[in-house]
Protein backbone atom coordinates (compact mmCIF):
# COMPACT_ATOMS: atom_id res chain seq x y z
CA UNK A 1 0.00 0.00 0.00
CA UNK A 2 2.87 2.38 0.75
CA UNK A 3 4.19 1.85 -2.80
CA UNK A 4 0.80 2.81 -4.27
CA UNK A 5 0.62 5.87 -2.02
CA UNK A 6 4.07 7.07 -3.08
CA UNK A 7 3.28 6.49 -6.75
CA UNK A 8 0.07 8.49 -6.40
CA UNK A 9 1.80 11.33 -4.53
CA UNK A 10 4.62 11.45 -7.09
CA UNK A 11 2.15 11.64 -9.98
CA UNK A 12 0.07 14.24 -8.15
CA UNK A 13 3.10 16.48 -7.55
CA UNK A 14 4.08 16.24 -11.22
CA UNK A 15 0.59 17.16 -12.40
CA UNK A 16 0.19 20.08 -9.99
CA UNK A 17 1.69 22.78 -12.24
CA UNK A 18 -0.83 21.94 -14.96
CA UNK A 19 -3.73 21.61 -12.53
CA UNK A 20 -2.83 24.99 -11.03
CA UNK A 21 -3.77 26.74 -14.25
CA UNK A 22 -7.49 26.15 -13.74
CA UNK A 23 -8.40 28.10 -10.59
CA UNK A 24 -6.84 30.97 -8.60
CA UNK A 25 -6.81 28.85 -5.42
CA UNK A 26 -4.95 25.99 -7.09
CA UNK A 27 -2.54 28.49 -8.61
CA UNK A 28 -1.72 29.77 -5.11
CA UNK A 29 -1.39 26.16 -3.93
CA UNK A 30 1.19 25.44 -6.65
CA UNK A 31 3.12 28.71 -6.79
CA UNK A 32 3.33 29.01 -3.02
CA UNK A 33 5.34 25.80 -2.84
CA UNK A 34 7.88 26.62 -5.52
CA UNK A 35 10.33 28.49 -3.30
CA UNK A 36 9.74 26.88 0.10
CA UNK A 37 13.14 25.20 0.28
CA UNK A 38 14.93 28.37 -0.83
CA UNK A 39 13.10 30.38 1.84
CA UNK A 40 14.03 27.90 4.56
CA UNK A 41 17.67 27.85 3.47
CA UNK A 42 17.69 31.65 3.62
CA UNK A 43 15.92 32.04 6.98
CA UNK A 44 16.99 28.97 9.00
CA UNK A 45 20.61 28.31 9.92
CA UNK A 46 22.23 25.21 11.37
CA UNK A 47 22.56 27.04 14.69
CA UNK A 48 18.81 27.71 15.00
CA UNK A 49 16.68 25.68 17.37
CA UNK A 50 13.38 25.20 15.58
CA UNK A 51 9.90 24.28 16.80
CA UNK A 52 7.67 23.25 13.89
CA UNK A 53 3.87 23.51 13.88
CA UNK A 54 1.83 22.24 10.95
CA UNK A 55 -1.73 23.44 10.34
CA UNK A 56 -3.98 22.33 7.51
CA UNK A 57 -5.71 25.70 7.28
CA UNK A 58 -6.86 28.72 9.25
CA UNK A 59 -9.04 26.85 11.75
CA UNK A 60 -6.19 24.60 12.78
CA UNK A 61 -3.88 27.59 13.07
CA UNK A 62 -6.29 29.22 15.54
CA UNK A 63 -6.28 25.99 17.55
CA UNK A 64 -2.50 26.01 17.61
CA UNK A 65 -2.13 29.67 18.62
CA UNK A 66 -2.50 29.24 22.41
CA UNK A 67 0.20 26.55 22.45
CA UNK A 68 2.49 28.53 20.14
CA UNK A 69 2.12 31.63 22.28
CA UNK A 70 3.06 29.77 25.44
CA UNK A 71 6.09 28.14 23.82
CA UNK A 72 7.25 31.50 22.47
CA UNK A 73 7.16 32.87 26.02
CA UNK A 74 9.03 29.91 27.46
CA UNK A 75 11.55 29.53 24.60
CA UNK A 76 12.19 33.01 23.17
CA UNK A 77 15.51 31.92 21.67
CA UNK A 78 13.90 29.18 19.58
CA UNK A 79 12.54 29.84 16.12
CA UNK A 80 8.91 28.99 15.48
CA UNK A 81 8.09 27.73 12.01
CA UNK A 82 4.48 27.26 10.87
CA UNK A 83 3.48 25.38 7.74
CA UNK A 84 0.11 25.37 6.00
CA UNK A 85 -1.37 22.94 3.53
CA UNK A 86 -4.12 25.18 2.16
CA UNK A 87 -3.86 28.61 0.51
CA UNK A 88 -6.75 29.97 2.60
CA UNK A 89 -4.80 29.44 5.80
CA UNK A 90 -1.47 30.59 4.41
CA UNK A 91 -2.83 33.73 2.74
CA UNK A 92 -4.66 34.76 5.91
CA UNK A 93 -1.66 34.33 8.22
CA UNK A 94 1.46 34.65 6.06
CA UNK A 95 2.33 37.98 7.69
CA UNK A 96 1.59 36.95 11.27
CA UNK A 97 4.28 38.01 13.72
CA UNK A 98 3.66 35.06 16.01
CA UNK A 99 5.90 32.76 13.96
CA UNK A 100 9.42 33.48 12.79
CA UNK A 101 8.67 31.85 9.45
CA UNK A 102 5.43 30.79 7.73
CA UNK A 103 5.52 28.66 4.58
CA UNK A 104 3.54 26.05 2.70
CA UNK A 105 4.22 22.40 3.49
CA UNK A 106 5.78 20.75 0.43
CA UNK A 107 3.82 17.80 -0.97
CA UNK A 108 4.36 14.57 0.98
CA UNK A 109 6.86 12.86 -1.29
CA UNK A 110 9.79 10.98 0.22
CA UNK A 111 12.24 13.41 -1.42
CA UNK A 112 10.42 16.48 -0.12
CA UNK A 113 10.08 15.09 3.39
CA UNK A 114 13.78 14.22 3.63
CA UNK A 115 14.91 17.60 2.30
CA UNK A 116 12.47 19.54 4.47
CA UNK A 117 13.56 17.82 7.69
CA UNK A 118 17.24 18.02 6.74
CA UNK A 119 17.02 21.79 6.24
CA UNK A 120 14.82 22.45 9.24
CA UNK A 121 16.18 20.01 11.83
CA UNK A 122 13.28 20.72 14.20
CA UNK A 123 13.53 19.80 17.85
CA UNK A 124 9.84 19.09 17.85
CA UNK A 125 7.02 18.62 15.32
CA UNK A 126 3.48 19.53 16.33
CA UNK A 127 0.58 18.69 14.02
CA UNK A 128 -2.66 20.49 14.85
CA UNK A 129 -5.87 18.41 14.74
CA UNK A 130 -5.15 16.23 11.72
CA UNK A 131 -3.23 15.75 8.45
CA UNK A 132 -1.34 12.51 8.82
CA UNK A 133 1.35 12.66 6.12
CA UNK A 134 3.06 9.23 6.11
CA UNK A 135 6.38 10.26 4.57
CA UNK A 136 6.87 13.22 6.88
CA UNK A 137 5.98 11.07 9.88
CA UNK A 138 8.41 8.36 8.78
CA UNK A 139 11.30 10.78 8.20
CA UNK A 140 10.68 12.53 11.52
CA UNK A 141 10.70 9.20 13.34
CA UNK A 142 13.87 8.07 11.57
CA UNK A 143 15.54 11.29 12.73
CA UNK A 144 14.26 10.74 16.30
CA UNK A 145 12.33 14.00 16.28
CA UNK A 146 9.34 13.96 18.69
CA UNK A 147 5.96 14.16 16.96
CA UNK A 148 2.91 15.37 18.86
CA UNK A 149 -0.66 15.76 17.61
CA UNK A 150 -2.82 18.28 19.47
CA UNK A 151 -6.58 18.98 19.44
CA UNK A 152 -6.92 15.82 17.40
CA UNK A 153 -10.21 14.17 16.53
CA UNK A 154 -10.85 10.69 15.15
CA UNK A 155 -13.98 9.38 13.45
CA UNK A 156 -15.05 5.80 12.71
CA UNK A 157 -15.22 6.54 8.98
CA UNK A 158 -11.51 7.39 8.75
CA UNK A 159 -9.18 5.02 6.91
CA UNK A 160 -7.32 4.17 10.14
CA UNK A 161 -10.31 2.18 11.34
CA UNK A 162 -11.18 0.37 8.11
CA UNK A 163 -9.99 -3.08 6.95
CA UNK A 164 -7.98 -1.43 4.17
CA UNK A 165 -6.37 1.16 6.45
CA UNK A 166 -3.34 -0.81 7.59
CA UNK A 167 -0.84 1.45 5.84
CA UNK A 168 -2.28 4.64 7.31
CA UNK A 169 -2.71 2.98 10.72
CA UNK A 170 0.95 1.94 10.67
CA UNK A 171 2.02 5.56 10.12
CA UNK A 172 0.45 6.48 13.46
CA UNK A 173 3.13 4.51 15.30
CA UNK A 174 5.60 7.27 14.48
CA UNK A 175 3.67 9.67 16.73
CA UNK A 176 4.91 10.12 20.28
CA UNK A 177 1.66 11.41 21.75
CA UNK A 178 -1.92 12.24 20.83
CA UNK A 179 -3.82 14.97 22.65
CA UNK A 180 -7.42 14.38 21.61
CA UNK A 181 -10.50 16.56 21.90
CA UNK A 182 -13.09 14.03 23.04
CA UNK A 183 -13.64 10.63 24.61
CA UNK A 184 -14.86 9.13 21.32
CA UNK A 185 -11.51 9.90 19.70
CA UNK A 186 -9.66 8.49 22.69
CA UNK A 187 -11.63 5.26 22.60
CA UNK A 188 -11.21 4.81 18.84
CA UNK A 189 -7.43 5.18 18.90
CA UNK A 190 -6.99 3.12 22.06
CA UNK A 191 -8.89 0.24 20.45
CA UNK A 192 -6.09 0.14 17.87
CA UNK A 193 -3.59 -0.55 20.63
CA UNK A 194 -2.33 2.98 21.25
CA UNK A 195 -1.74 3.97 24.85
CA UNK A 196 0.04 7.29 24.22
CA UNK A 197 -3.23 9.22 24.27
CA UNK A 198 -4.46 12.03 26.53
CA UNK A 199 -7.95 13.49 26.59
CA UNK A 200 -7.07 17.17 26.76
CA UNK A 201 -9.99 18.89 25.06
CA UNK A 202 -9.85 21.58 22.40
CA UNK A 203 -7.29 24.39 22.62
CA UNK A 204 -9.78 26.72 20.92
CA UNK A 205 -11.56 27.08 24.26
CA UNK A 206 -8.37 28.53 25.72
CA UNK A 207 -7.97 30.76 22.67
CA UNK A 208 -11.44 32.30 22.89
CA UNK A 209 -11.47 32.52 26.68
CA UNK A 210 -8.62 35.04 26.49
CA UNK A 211 -10.73 37.31 24.27
CA UNK A 212 -12.94 38.35 27.16
CA UNK A 213 -9.87 39.60 29.05
CA UNK A 214 -8.85 41.92 26.21
CA UNK A 215 -9.97 45.47 25.47
CA UNK A 216 -12.89 44.83 23.12
CA UNK A 217 -14.07 48.43 22.94
CA UNK A 218 -14.55 49.84 19.44
CA UNK A 219 -15.64 53.48 19.20
CA UNK A 220 -17.77 53.21 16.09
CA UNK A 221 -19.53 50.05 17.32
CA UNK A 222 -20.35 51.74 20.63
CA UNK A 223 -21.75 54.72 18.75
CA UNK A 224 -23.84 52.46 16.54
CA UNK A 225 -25.27 50.20 19.27
CA UNK A 226 -26.16 53.14 21.53
CA UNK A 227 -27.70 50.98 24.30
CA UNK A 228 -30.02 49.11 21.93
CA UNK A 229 -30.50 45.35 21.93
CA UNK A 230 -27.78 44.18 19.58
CA UNK A 231 -27.88 41.11 17.36
CA UNK A 232 -24.61 40.14 15.70
CA UNK A 233 -24.73 37.96 12.60
CA UNK A 234 -21.27 36.51 12.07
CA UNK A 235 -19.75 34.94 8.96
CA UNK A 236 -23.01 34.80 7.01
CA UNK A 237 -23.50 33.20 3.61
CA UNK A 238 -26.31 33.82 1.08
CA UNK A 239 -28.18 30.80 2.54
CA UNK A 240 -28.11 32.54 5.92
CA UNK A 241 -29.41 35.76 4.42
CA UNK A 242 -32.47 33.85 3.23
CA UNK A 243 -33.46 33.22 6.86
CA UNK A 244 -32.57 36.50 8.57
CA UNK A 245 -33.36 39.30 6.11
CA UNK A 246 -37.15 39.15 6.61
CA UNK A 247 -36.72 39.29 10.37
CA UNK A 248 -34.52 42.37 10.09
CA UNK A 249 -37.00 44.08 7.82
CA UNK A 250 -39.89 43.45 10.21
CA UNK A 251 -38.31 43.83 13.62
CA UNK A 252 -38.63 46.56 16.24
CA UNK A 253 -36.77 49.85 16.02
CA UNK A 254 -35.26 49.06 19.43
CA UNK A 255 -33.04 46.36 17.94
CA UNK A 256 -29.88 46.91 15.93
CA UNK A 257 -27.92 44.46 13.81
CA UNK A 258 -24.25 44.02 13.02
CA UNK A 259 -23.66 41.75 10.03
CA UNK A 260 -20.20 40.40 9.21
CA UNK A 261 -20.57 38.52 5.89
CA UNK A 262 -18.23 35.64 5.11
CA UNK A 263 -17.45 37.23 1.76
CA UNK A 264 -16.84 40.98 1.69
CA UNK A 265 -16.75 41.53 -2.06
CA UNK A 266 -18.56 44.71 -3.07
CA UNK A 267 -21.01 42.79 -5.22
CA UNK A 268 -22.00 40.61 -2.26
CA UNK A 269 -22.29 43.32 0.39
CA UNK A 270 -24.10 45.71 -1.97
CA UNK A 271 -26.60 42.98 -2.83
CA UNK A 272 -27.19 42.33 0.88
CA UNK A 273 -27.66 46.03 1.55
CA UNK A 274 -30.31 46.26 -1.19
CA UNK A 275 -32.31 43.43 0.41
CA UNK A 276 -32.52 45.25 3.75
CA UNK A 277 -35.24 47.87 4.12
CA UNK A 278 -34.00 49.30 7.41
CA UNK A 279 -31.53 52.22 7.55
CA UNK A 280 -28.22 50.55 6.78
CA UNK A 281 -24.57 51.56 6.66
CA UNK A 282 -21.49 49.77 5.36
CA UNK A 283 -18.21 49.93 7.24
CA UNK A 284 -16.66 51.53 4.16
CA UNK A 285 -19.30 54.30 4.25
CA UNK A 286 -19.34 55.03 7.99
CA UNK A 287 -17.38 58.30 7.94
CA UNK A 288 -19.52 61.39 8.58
CA UNK A 289 -22.56 59.20 9.25
CA UNK A 290 -24.61 59.41 12.44
CA UNK A 291 -24.31 55.72 13.23
CA UNK A 292 -26.91 55.63 16.01
CA UNK A 293 -29.53 56.58 13.42
CA UNK A 294 -28.83 53.36 11.48
CA UNK A 295 -30.37 50.00 12.35
CA UNK A 296 -28.02 47.74 10.42
CA UNK A 297 -24.24 47.89 10.20
CA UNK A 298 -22.66 45.71 7.52
CA UNK A 299 -18.99 44.99 8.21
CA UNK A 300 -17.47 44.85 4.74
CA UNK A 301 -14.08 44.54 6.39
CA UNK A 302 -12.23 42.01 8.54
CA UNK A 303 -10.81 42.05 12.04
CA UNK A 304 -13.77 43.27 14.11
CA UNK A 305 -16.04 40.24 14.51
CA UNK A 306 -14.59 38.98 17.81
CA UNK A 307 -14.96 42.40 19.40
CA UNK A 308 -18.39 42.91 17.86
CA UNK A 309 -19.58 39.81 19.74
CA UNK A 310 -18.74 41.59 22.99
CA UNK A 311 -21.53 44.08 22.17
CA UNK A 312 -24.05 41.39 21.25
CA UNK A 313 -27.09 40.34 23.22
CA UNK A 314 -27.72 37.51 20.74
CA UNK A 315 -25.54 35.97 18.04
CA UNK A 316 -26.35 34.15 14.85
CA UNK A 317 -23.35 32.24 13.47
CA UNK A 318 -23.45 31.47 9.77
CA UNK A 319 -22.39 28.62 7.56
CA UNK A 320 -24.72 25.86 8.68
CA UNK A 321 -27.74 26.81 6.57
CA UNK A 322 -25.79 25.68 3.52
CA UNK A 323 -22.88 23.32 2.96
CA UNK A 324 -20.05 25.78 3.59
CA UNK A 325 -19.58 24.58 7.16
CA UNK A 326 -20.52 26.16 10.46
CA UNK A 327 -18.25 28.99 11.53
CA UNK A 328 -16.82 29.56 15.00
CA UNK A 329 -19.49 29.43 17.71
CA UNK A 330 -16.94 29.62 20.53
CA UNK A 331 -16.14 33.28 19.93
CA UNK A 332 -19.65 34.49 20.81
CA UNK A 333 -20.11 31.84 23.50
CA UNK A 334 -17.16 33.18 25.49
CA UNK A 335 -19.08 36.44 25.98
CA UNK A 336 -21.99 34.57 27.53
CA UNK A 337 -24.59 35.22 24.83
CA UNK A 338 -27.15 32.85 23.30
CA UNK A 339 -26.37 31.51 19.83
CA UNK A 340 -28.53 30.55 16.86
CA UNK A 341 -27.19 28.52 13.93
CA UNK A 342 -28.46 26.76 10.82
CA UNK A 343 -29.49 23.13 10.50
CA UNK A 344 -26.36 21.47 9.05
CA UNK A 345 -24.04 21.04 12.00
CA UNK A 346 -23.77 17.28 12.56
CA UNK A 347 -19.99 17.32 12.10
CA UNK A 348 -19.45 20.09 14.65
CA UNK A 349 -19.00 18.50 18.05
CA UNK A 350 -19.02 21.71 20.09
CA UNK A 351 -22.30 22.86 18.49
CA UNK A 352 -23.97 19.56 19.28
CA UNK A 353 -22.74 19.72 22.87
CA UNK A 354 -23.91 23.29 23.39
CA UNK A 355 -27.28 22.51 21.84
CA UNK A 356 -27.78 19.67 24.34
CA UNK A 357 -27.01 22.09 27.15
CA UNK A 358 -29.58 24.59 25.76
CA UNK A 359 -27.02 27.31 25.13
CA UNK A 360 -27.51 27.12 21.37
CA UNK A 361 -30.53 26.70 19.08
CA UNK A 362 -30.63 25.48 15.50
CA UNK A 363 -33.17 26.64 12.91
CA UNK A 364 -34.16 25.40 9.46
CA UNK A 365 -36.37 28.15 8.06
CA UNK A 366 -36.88 31.91 8.13
CA UNK A 367 -40.00 31.36 10.23
CA UNK A 368 -38.07 29.34 12.82
CA UNK A 369 -35.39 32.05 12.87
CA UNK A 370 -37.99 34.73 13.62
CA UNK A 371 -39.67 32.68 16.35
CA UNK A 372 -36.40 31.90 18.12
CA UNK A 373 -35.00 35.39 17.73
CA UNK A 374 -38.19 37.03 19.02
CA UNK A 375 -38.22 34.76 22.07
CA UNK A 376 -34.60 35.64 22.90
CA UNK A 377 -35.06 39.35 22.22
CA UNK A 378 -38.27 39.74 24.24
CA UNK A 379 -37.64 37.35 27.14
CA UNK A 380 -34.68 38.79 29.05
CA UNK A 381 -34.57 35.98 31.65
CA UNK A 382 -34.54 33.30 28.95
CA UNK A 383 -31.85 35.19 27.03
CA UNK A 384 -29.65 35.62 30.09
CA UNK A 385 -30.04 31.97 31.14
CA UNK A 386 -29.17 30.75 27.64
CA UNK A 387 -26.17 33.06 27.50
CA UNK A 388 -24.98 31.95 30.92
CA UNK A 389 -25.01 28.34 29.71
CA UNK A 390 -22.90 29.32 26.69
CA UNK A 391 -20.37 31.16 28.83
CA UNK A 392 -20.11 28.30 31.32
CA UNK A 393 -19.58 25.91 28.42
CA UNK A 394 -16.41 27.80 27.50
CA UNK A 395 -15.12 28.12 31.05
CA UNK A 396 -15.64 24.44 31.82
CA UNK A 397 -13.66 23.32 28.78
CA UNK A 398 -10.48 25.35 29.15
CA UNK A 399 -7.13 23.88 30.23
CA UNK A 400 -5.97 21.97 27.17
CA UNK A 401 -3.11 24.38 26.47
CA UNK A 402 -1.50 24.02 29.89
CA UNK A 403 -1.68 20.23 29.66
CA UNK A 404 -0.10 20.17 26.20
CA UNK A 405 2.62 22.72 26.97
CA UNK A 406 3.62 20.81 30.09
CA UNK A 407 4.19 17.70 27.97
CA UNK A 408 6.03 19.59 25.21
CA UNK A 409 8.43 21.17 27.68
CA UNK A 410 9.68 17.71 28.62
CA UNK A 411 10.44 17.08 24.95
CA UNK A 412 12.27 20.38 24.43
CA UNK A 413 14.27 20.79 27.64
Amino acid sequence: MSILYNIFIAIFSKLLPAVGLFTPKLKLFVNGRKKVFNIIEDKITSADRVLWFHCASLGEYEQGVPVMEELKKKYPDHKLLVTFFSPSGYEAKKNSTLADLIVYLPIDTITNAKKFIRLLKPELAVFVKYEFWPNYLKVLKNNKIPIVFISTTFREDQAFFKWYGGFMRKSLYAINHFFVQDSISKTLIEKQGFENVTLSGDTRFDRVSHQIEMDNHVDFISEFVNERTCIVIGSSWPEDEDVFVDFINNTSDKVCFIIAPHEIKDSKTNALQQKIQKPTVLYSQKENVVLKDKDVFIMNTIGYLSRAYSYADIAYVGGAMGTGGLHNILEPATFGIPIIIGKNFDKFREAKQLQKLAGLYAISTAEEFSIMMNKLARDKKFREKTGMIAGHFINSNTGATAMIVDYLQNKID
